[in-house]
């Protein structure tokens, strides 16, 4: 059972909603240590391939770190995967989308920057305001928003704290679509079911491959690089059942295996 958070399994999808609506799911350790508890379960499952985090209610996807319960005196602890149990989980190769309804502010944007795709309500907000208030995007958002969107657009958000809409996300690069707030799940669901759609050992060594090669120097170095997933993706009964499948003119039966 959990408190703060909501888990649905729907065939091989996975979908973890925040549930602290009355704090505009502002996230607290015991909420963080959920959260991280999901994502744990979700990378050890091999028949969960891919992942939606959203927010309950209409008016926010996350606020961030929880300050009230801060003020009055409420430890901050974090989980060893990061802020809402994502943003130090660098090994997790499954795909999980971020679908932002309402306001993404501070550790809430930097749940969304480390997911794989931002679906994005009309009415969502994204802010790095943490130097508003004597503090700073500690959870990955100084590094993974340069890297996304490239540095000015970046220093142009991070040094000021300003709020960028839905539609100014998508044009900067870091949200992929942007839909009317009632049809965000839904369209959430339609990426998750086209990435389904896609053999898992193939999705992950795509993820591992790209996330892994950023870090090298040049696109040789990144190309020559060793991928676990890679051989893993050599290996699996996938990769024998695609082309046969194709073949055959049919569906293809994957495997997470």
């Amino acid at each position: 059972m959990t408190e703060f958070s909501k888990i649905e399994r729907d065939g091989h999808l996975l979908i973890v909603t925040i549930n602290r609506p009355e704090v505009m799911n502002a996230v607290h350790p015991a909420a963080n240590f959920e959260l991280h508890e999901a994502f744990d379960s979700f990378a050890a499952d091999p028949d969960l391939w891919v992942a939606i985090i959203t927010g309950a209610g209409e008016r926010a996807f996350c606020t961030g770190n929880d300050l009230v319960f801060q003020a009055k005196g409420g430890t901050i602890e974090v989980p060893p995967t990061g802020f809402g149990g994502l943003t130090s989980r660098f090994d997790l190769t499954k795909p999980v989308i971020a679908a932002v309804n309402g306001y993404a502010m501070g550790g809430g944007f930097e749940i969304a920057l480390a997911c794989d795709l931002i679906v994005a309500a009309d009415n969502a907000v994204f802010a790095l305001p943490e130097p508003r208030v004597g503090l700073a995007a500690l959870a990955g958002g100084m590094h993974r928003l340069p890297r996304q969107i490239g540095l000015k657009a970046a220093m142009g958000l991070m040094l000021t704290g300003r709020r960028v809409s839905a539609t100014e996300g998508k044009e900067l690069g870091f949200v992929n679509e942007v839909v009317p707030q009632a049809e965000l799940l839904a369209a959430a669901k339609r990426w998750a079911n086209l990435i389904l759609e896609c053999a898992p050992s193939s999705i992950k060594a795509t993820k591992e491959s790209v996330m892994k090669g950023l870090d090298k120097a040049g696109v040789e170095e990144a190309m020559l690089g060793n991928y676990k997933e890679i051989g893993n993706m050599f290996r699996s009964k996938n990769f024998r059942e695609g082309p046969r499948a194709f073949a055959e003119k049919r569906k293809p039966n994957w495997t997470g295996e």
